[in-house]
């Protein structure tokens, strides 16, 4: 259970801006702390190391880190650009918050404007004594932190862009948000289990947008303000309009609907497209568009689509032995949720890939190992939804093979018994 604030700064730590500006004030503040220590430098250490020197290393600090910062923003614009049009333009949002690319270039452009203070200060004989030998010394340092970025950049720029690393983070992000969804299923409320008292009334969104954040602990102490309960019907990923509610009010005494609906409307976070945070069904979708873009004729990537099919597999398998019971301890009482949806999961997981690549023996035999293997895990609810993905992959394999050889060998995979609980 996230406040909205807590939730907006994790959100903001994310952005490149703000990491670069950071190292840009580390590197600037560094400068300038040179002439607070300028009295603590040994006469004899300052006679060795001269301010032309001093200068020649900014200078060549300053004008390498201007060209290789220019030419790492372009390495990133080209991975951008192969991540939208080899996988999805909905992974290319990890990159630009992966942090080794951030810290690399706020290394990079802290340095540069660390090394323009400097030449400036020397420049304008603001370094009164001895404090050139003090940013000689963070020189140094800063060139030490140079040299790692490099080669940490290096590293990184082997995998930057590629479609299997990009489905890594993809399969990471939804795994971190399947995990704390489970742990949290309600999001700190109760179970919502059946349908809204007829009696409540529904509070409308008023706006078009993606719900990418809930803030229950405000809701919860607004609920308890009016004595009332709020069912959360807009979870994470919903997609609400003008008519749509985000909640439904029932309250014992009178409550101002407007007021009600303001309260709401402030506790939700609405946007044009969703996140991977509190949306493991957002990851999961990605995936699967990941899979269906490889089996396009454009790129006939089978490959790629069984490697999202083991994948999906995974993160399924977390929600299996997930026993999901009411938690009637739940810190916001007055609030209800329902937990994510079964057969949900699985309609993002698999029905695109079982839908592109019917006509493709060998991924629709992977698709059925899956979810044999799925359907043989968990609750009854669980191996249902399995079950019932298996015989429309059946359905749909068997009207789009044409070779008989290939309808016989998925027939075959079909046949073999399924593991008992």
């Amino acid at each position: 259970m996230i406040s909205k604030w807590h939730w907006l700064a994790a959100h903001l730590s994310r952005q490149l801006w703000l990491r670069a500006s950071l190292f840009v004030v580390l590197g600037v503040g560094a400068a300038l702390l040179s002439l607070v220590f300028d009295p603590f430098v040994p006469q004899a250490l300052a006679e060795h190391i001269s301010v032309e020197t001093v200068v020649d290393i900014l200078k060549i600090v300053a004008s390498s880190m201007l060209a290789v910062t220019t030419f790492s923003l372009g390495v990133m614009l080209n991975a951008y650009t192969a991540v939208t049009s080899s996988a999805t333009p909905r992974a290319a949002k990890l990159l630009t918050e992966d942090r080794t690319t951030q810290n690399v270039l706020a290394t990079f452009i802290g340095s540069f404007l660390y090394s323009l203070v400097g030449i400036i200060a020397l420049g304008a004989n603001l370094d009164q004594g001895n404090a050139h030998v003090v940013l000689f010394l963070v020189t140094l340092f800063v060139l030490v932190l140079i040299v790692v970025a490099l080669l940490r950049w290096i590293s990184h720029l082997s995998s930057l862009g590629r479609v299997g690393e990009t489905t890594r983070r993809v399969e990471e992000a939804t795994r971190l948000a399947l995990e704390q969804r489970l742990a949290n299923p309600c999001l700190g409320c109760q179970l919502l289990a059946g349908d809204v008292p007829p009696q409540a009334r529904g509070l409308l969104a008023g706006t078009i947008g993606y719900v990418q954040h809930i803030d229950t602990a405000a809701l919860q102490e607004w609920a308890d303000a009016h004595d009332a309960t709020l069912y959360l019907t807009a979870p994470p990923g919903t997609l609400v309009h003008d008519t749509r509610p985000l909640g439904w009010l029932e309250a014992d005494g009178p409550v101002d609907i407007e007021q009600a609906t303001a309260a709401v409307r402030q506790a939700y976070t609405l946007a044009d497209e969703r996140t991977f945070e509190q949306d493991p069904r957002f990851g999961l979708a990605v995936l699967a568009e990941i899979a269906s873009r490889a089996l396009s004729p454009a790129i006939n990537d089978s490959g790629t689509a069984i490697d999202v099919i083991g994948r999906q597999l995974r993160l399924l398998a977390l929600r299996a032995w997930h026993d999901e019971q009411p938690d009637v301890n739940a810190p916001c009482s007055r609030l209800r949720l329902a937990p994510l949806d079964i057969p949900d999961l699985f309609n993002d997981a698999f029905r695109p890939i079982a839908r592109d690549g019917a006509g493709l023996v060998e991924v629709q035999m992977r698709l059925v190992k899956g979810l044999q293997a799925l359907a043989s895990m968990g609750s009854e609810e669980f191996r249902a939804a399995a079950r019932a993905h298996l015989d429309d992959i059946h359905e749909r394999a068997m009207r789009a093979l044409t070779h008989p050889g290939d309808r016989a060998r998925l027939e075959a995979v079909f046949s073999r018994d399924e593991p008992k609980m």
